[in-house]
């Protein structure tokens, strides 16, 4: 735990030197693709040798960067080789708080609230345009304008972005180290991290779309004493080699009420004095990074990197469909030896865009990893559902905080290893405790309707939100009585089958836009893309080499997430493990 950043959890190594990679068969806390000799650089001092011959430089990025911690880490390396700082920061440059503040205000709902509206704002609306147009120059000095925004400045100079892992920033938002656009005072973390999400996040993806080709070089800015960086060219030759071959974003891992050990005894590497892994962010694009090596250093960029730059080599024709949003998503539930998630919903696809302005909804599935022998799912209505009847339980519950009994409402279904559960949006259900859920889903994360969540606080002390009235606007009340066997637990078959291989069919519901196959093999096994981005796991086996047509050769442990996108055209899946690997696939349908 440092001041400027509050978490249980380490950082990321800035060199291989530092970290040991797992034996074959462990999971691998820091895969990186390699990016080639001498293509990653290391240090502030070799960031200002690049900039000596430039006479003014545009530092932009992320929000969450400590700019004045740069600025004068830069300008202390440049007066060592005998160089002068002529330093700006955007934030002198921005409208006051109180008129950002007025702006932002209508896509961030109320106070105390979960969810706001993505922004139609753009990042220029914060500034002033006329302290844009008058920057002062000196022609004495190296001119540096840094800052969120710097690009916006409209002079011709070589631009620098520096990125930032989305878990630090909200480690650094937890220390008050990191606040959202223009914004001096401070919220809590929960209304924070809602502008990041529906405000800052939205304004500047978009607006490092519109400077992509301008930028010279990325950095990253995780480690704010050190720094590593890259020319964009050669980032973008790796980004393109990935996006033909195979990739693996960065996990992360959180702690939460309800969470429980299965990650912490099986994860190496993990800090064991966390209270629990509730969640592993395995692949939640808007939060994940991509790292790259070079020469033992390592450099993380946000994944939206790569949709920006390959989106149809990674979707291949579902690109028209999602355009550079990544669709499906991957992450680890984990209630062993914890609590039973909330009783909870999602939304409608009508519901989340006229309310919150995303454009796909939370349809999920549950896949068991693994589970304990009385372990179970909430999914369903019992077949005597009376919704009034449940609407007045859940809100007395809440009244009075006392316990119900949730089975008189919502069926309980045993739960075993590779079983699939379907939830699609409107859908009642909960994880019991001592699963391990490999969540697949579509990529919306966060809106999470709890009607009931167990008369228990947060890891802070307080109640969870409960949202009654967001739920019964989006329940579905006729996935009740047997029409939840037949409908929400997938019933898998094998679809083709040969001597020591088969493929297994377990079917998602009607208004799942993916579906998900099962790969079983002794040996290998050969697997065209055809036409689409495919998300793996291994989720029985030791370790599997892939290899993809273009001569990209990779291992994957067990339990790790991977993309294998559509314009790899084929590859082959190679067990290294004494027994039958199983190999999870999700795709778009």
């Amino acid at each position: 735990m440092m001041n400027w950043r509050k978490t249980s959890q380490a950082l990321m190594p800035v060199t291989t030197d530092t970290y040991q990679a797992p034996a074959s068969g462990s999971y691998d806390l820091y895969p990186y693709a390699k990016l080639g000799d001498g293509k990653i650089h290391n240090g502030y001092d070799t960031l200002a040798g690049w900039m000596k011959d430039h006479k003014t430089i545009l530092i932009d990025g992320y929000v969450g960067n400590d700019w004045e911690y740069i600025g004068a880490s830069l300008e202390k390396e440049l007066a060592a080789i005998g160089l002068k700082a002529n330093i700006t920061y955007t934030t002198s440059l921005m409208k006051s708080e109180t008129e950002i503040d007025a702006l932002v205000k209508p896509f961030i709902g109320e106070p105390g609230t979960v969810w706001g509206k993505r922004t139609t704002l753009s990042l220029k609306d914060l500034f002033d345009t006329g302290k844009l147009q008058h920057i002062s120059i000196s022609v004495d000095a190296i001119n540096i304008i840094i800052g969120l925004g710097a690009a916006l400045s409209g002079l011709k100079a070589p631009v620098v972005y520096v990125d930032l892992p989305k878990n630090e920033l909200q480690y650094r938002m937890r220390a008050r180290m990191a606040n959202n656009i223009g914004k001096q005072q401070w919220d809590d973390n929960q209304e924070t991290y809602k502008r990041f999400y529906f405000v800052d996040w939205v304004l500047l993806n978009n607006y490092k779309q519109q400077i992509l080709s301008s930028i010279d070089v990325i950095a990253d800015g995780q480690w704010k004493e050190q720094i590593t960086w890259a020319k964009h060219q050669d980032i973008s030759e790796g980004l393109q080699y990935i996006s033909r071959n195979a990739f693996r974003v960065r996990p992360w891992f959180e702690a939460g009420a309800w969470g429980g050990n299965w990650m912490k005894d099986q994860i190496n590497g993990l800090n064991k004095d966390e209270v629990n892994y509730a969640w592993s962010f395995e692949m939640i694009v808007p939060e994940n990074g991509l790292v790259f090596e070079s020469n033992g250093n390592l450099l993380e960029i946000a994944f939206d990197w790569l949709m920006m730059e390959h989106s149809q080599e990674v979707l291949g024709e579902d690109e028209q469909r999602f355009g550079i949003d990544f669709p499906i998503r991957f992450d680890f539930l984990d209630t062993f030896d914890g609590g039973n998630l909330s009783i909870q919903c999602h939304p409608t696809v009508k519901y989340i865009r006229e309310n919150f302005g995303e454009t796909i909804t939370q349809d999920e599935t549950y896949y068991i990893l693994d589970c304990k022998e009385d372990a179970s799912v909430y999914l369903g209505f019992q077949e005597n559902i009376d919704p009034e009847v449940f609407r007045d339980v859940l809100e007395e519950s809440v009244e009075k905080n006392e316990a119900i009994d949730i089975e008189q409402y919502v069926q309980r279904h045993p739960a075993r290893k590779h079983d699939l559960f379907l939830i699609p949006n409107g859908t009642v259900h909960s994880s019991g405790k001592d699963n391990l859920v490999l969540e697949i889903s579509a990529t919306p994360y966060i809106f999470t309707f709890k009607m009931y969540d167990w008369v228990r606080l947060d890891l802070n002390g307080k109640p969870r939100p409960i949202n009654i009235d967001h739920a019964f606007h989006n329940l579905d009340f006729s996935r009740k009585g047997n029409r939840v066997q037949e409908e929400l637990i997938s019933k898998q078959y094998v679809m083709e089958k040969g001597d020591d291989w088969q493929l297994v069919h377990t079917p998602t519901h009607a208004e799942h836009f993916y579906d998900i196959h099962r790969v079983e093999f002794t040996n290998s096994i050969a697997i065209p893309t055809d036409g689409k981005c495919h998300v793996l796991m291994l989720v029985e086996g030791k370790s599997v080499i892939v290899e993809t047509a273009n001569g990209f050769r990779q291992r994957y442990n067990y339990a790790e997430t991977f993309a294998i996108p559509a314009a790899a055209r084929s590859y082959k899946i190679i067990n290294e493990g004494d027994t039958t690997a199983k190999v999870v696939k999700a795709f778009v349908k």
